[in-house]
């Protein structure tokens, strides 16, 4: 899930920051040279194994938790603005890069998909036309958007293929469980149980500008005020670590491991550790 927002007062919170460069560890005595990544958009696990995907300015990579970073995947190299994985499928979002099929669209690259986690790419919605900012997939195989063109909340029920158009949203971010589909908008934590129709505030929910669903059905996401705030099965927030300057992008491993990519880096942040899986550089 992409954190580029629209709202004003979070706009800060999710430009700021640029890492322009994660070193992977390399083993003594060779001379491999580890990738440059320009910007992340996102991070999320892949279904396969430990290792995660890392969305990028520069196309898509992987990091193992011992922090190497290979990539980009296939040699694709468009700007995954949007990134979200369902099941074992990715979709992807943005624009093509100097070495991306024509196929694939131009100015923007609509909606993609890979079935073959991110080897090849084939363009399956609003090619050419719209980049989503914001992709996020629900756990009943929901795909929401909302495109850097708009405000409308875009909904698919069958796997990308066709959109439509939902609730009029300023969101920074946006997260789905089974209570329904949560956003993250300058007036709070909002949900909507109409698949995206219509949206109402959460009360005592931390401002957030980053959002995602733990495997348990509870929230975490990062806050306006710095830190990272993690939800209860019953509802409750907590306040956890405070990051170092803004998050470009977060995701929820498992309910109580986190990744965020902050200035120093891609972290994991687990109860009891703090790790920079690639620090920046």
């Amino acid at each position: 899930m992409n954190r580029h927002s629209p709202l004003p007062a979070l706009a800060i919170a999710l430009v700021a920051v640029a890492l322009t460069g994660c070193a992977a560890p390399q083993a003594p005595g060779t001379n491999a040279v580890p990738p440059v990544i320009q910007h992340i958009h996102s991070v999320a696990a892949d279904p396969r194994g430990e290792d995660l995907f890392v969305a990028t300015h520069g196309g898509l990579f992987t990091l193992t938790p011992e922090g190497a970073i290979t990539g980009p995947i296939g040699g694709h190299d468009f700007d995954a603005m949007g990134f979200t994985v369902l099941d074992d499928a990715l979709f992807a979002s943005g624009h093509p890069g100097t070495q991306t099929p024509a196929q694939l669209g131009s100015p923007n690259l609509g909606v993609i998909r890979s079935d073959d986690f991110g080897e090849s790419w084939s363009p399956i919605a609003l090619t050419g036309s719209t980049d989503f900012h914001v992709l996020t997939a629900g756990p009943d195989g929901t795909l929401y958007g909302i495109a850097s063109d708009g405000v409308d909340l875009l909904v698919s029920t069958d796997d990308g293929l066709e959109w439509t158009r939902g609730a009029t949203l300023s969101a920074a971010d946006l997260a789905a469980n089974g209570d329904g589909l949560y956003a993250a908008a300058e007036e709070g934590l909002l949900l909507s149980t109409d698949n995206g129709a219509t949206f109402t505030p959460i009360a005592d929910a931390p401002l957030l500008y980053t959002l995602d669903a733990k495997p348990n059905g509870s929230l975490a996401g990062v806050g306006t005020d710095g830190a990272l705030w993690s939800q209860n099965t019953e509802g409750t927030w907590q306040r956890l670590d405070a990051l170092q300057g803004a998050a470009q992008a977060f995701t929820a491993i498992d309910d109580e491991r986190f990744i965020v990519v902050d200035d120093r880096g891609i972290v994991q942040i687990t109860a009891d550790d703090t790790t920079i899986l690639a620090p920046a550089r």
